[in-house]
């Protein structure tokens, strides 16, 4: 783990640098390396973010970071969401609400793009925002592969596609800078991706390539949707929230099966989610995810995983409860190296909200340590 190999050191001159340098996605310019990775926190009410929302982000981008990635927002489907105080993409108040969240992160001097989500077959019977709609997901299967909920029809399909190209058409229109596609963890695009969850007989399951139409056909609505200027991020993962050691593809071969139709529908970057981002992805070589998407795909990437903390985030124990800071010698290694493009930040930043600017200006000893009880507020 990095807090065993490195401690901090004077790096603030090399980590101005190599994070210090501006970065383009599509047209979008990013003033440095780093970005906010999207965190679930469930501080909007009925799904409508308010003033608090806009100002933790805001302190984000005040403090440094380059491009905020927001927390997962529904888009507008009755099973796309488990919780009422997890923001909604779309509908009046809500898009009023993050109408002011961009702007305050512009004034700032941010970036900011929503990701955007559907939970799929993970939502439980009767959850929020609308507890009378079925759990959804490729073939009526949970991530344990038993059964739970409704296998999507063809209609189904269409609406969720249309609903994550109308919160994108949204997003442009209310002034953000691009949009995040949410393919990771074992939501609902990630469950048509995985064999586990996708056992579907028709044009939308199968082998790998074929269980990535579903991504793919949202990814080519969205950016029928968008100017052909705004960034369209899509995040993956090979682990899910109940198998830390899942794997959507086995080695490079199979990734590329994965990620180039992808690429081909329009994506313009990949967020690359893995628990620890040190950790190579393949046998035989030293590239994370970020670093093989990277060299299959030739597209901008993002890596995460435990950064600047001396615990990865999720581990067999559960959650981590407390972290200290860490010094980023390995991650400026491989950043120098051009392995993966942006690297982005969790916990860290809940903790300081200036840890972009300590980073980069080698003042993490001054790193304010990530409690669990941070979570209790927006700060």
């Amino acid at each position: 783990m990095e807090a065993t190999t490195e401690a901090t050191t004077g790096t603030g001159e090399r980590a101005a640098r190599v994070l210090g340098r501006p970065f383009d996605i599509n047209g979008l310019t990013l003033r440095n390396r780093i970005a906010m990775a999207p965190m679930t926190r469930e501080f909007s009410p009925d799904g409508v973010p308010g003033e608090d929302v806009a100002q933790y982000y805001a302190r984000r981008a005040a403090g440094g970071v380059g491009l905020i990635v927001t927390e997962g927002t529904y888009v507008d489907h009755a099973s796309a969401g488990s919780s009422h105080r997890v923001p909604h993409f779309y509908g009046d108040a809500a898009l009023a609400g993050w109408q002011k969240v961009a702007e305050a992160v512009h004034a700032a001097g941010g970036r900011i793009v929503p990701q955007l989500w559907h939970v799929g077959a993970t939502r439980d019977a009767g959850q929020g925002p609308v507890p009378s709609a079925p759990p959804a997901g490729p073939s009526g299967l949970g991530l344990d592969g038993e059964a739970k909920g409704h296998a999507m029809t063809g209609d189904d399909l269409d609406a969720v596609i249309g609903a994550f190209a109308d919160s994108a058409a949204a997003a442009e229109r209310i002034g953000f800078d691009g949009v995040e596609l949410h393919g990771a963890h074992g939501y609902l695009i990630d469950q048509f991706l995985w064999g586990v969850t996708n056992r579907r007989t028709d044009g939308y399951g199968g082998d790998l390539a074929s269980r990535t139409r579903f991504a793919r056909e949202i990814v080519e609505a969205v950016r029928a949707a968008v100017s052909p200027a705004f960034p369209v991020i899509f995040r993956l993962s090979q682990w899910k929230a109940n198998d830390f050691d899942a794997k959507l593809a086995e080695d490079p071969a199979q990734l590329d099966a994965l990620l180039a139709p992808l690429a081909a529908a329009g994506v313009d970057a990949f967020h690359a989610s893995t628990r620890r981002y040190w950790l190579p992805e393949f046998p035989g070589d030293d590239l994370n995810l970020a670093g093989w998407v990277k060299k299959l795909t030739g597209k901008a990437t993002l890596s995460v995983g435990s950064v600047g903390l001396d615990k990865e985030f999720v581990g067999p124990q559960g959650f981590s409860k407390e972290s200290a800071s860490t010094g980023i010698d390995l991650l400026l290694d491989r950043m120098e190296r051009e392995e993966f493009d942006v690297i982005a930040v969790g916990r860290a930043l809940i903790a300081d909200p200036e840890w972009a600017d300590k980073a980069v200006s080698g003042r993490l000893a001054d790193a304010a340590p990530y409690d669990a009880g941070l979570l209790g507020s927006l700060r």
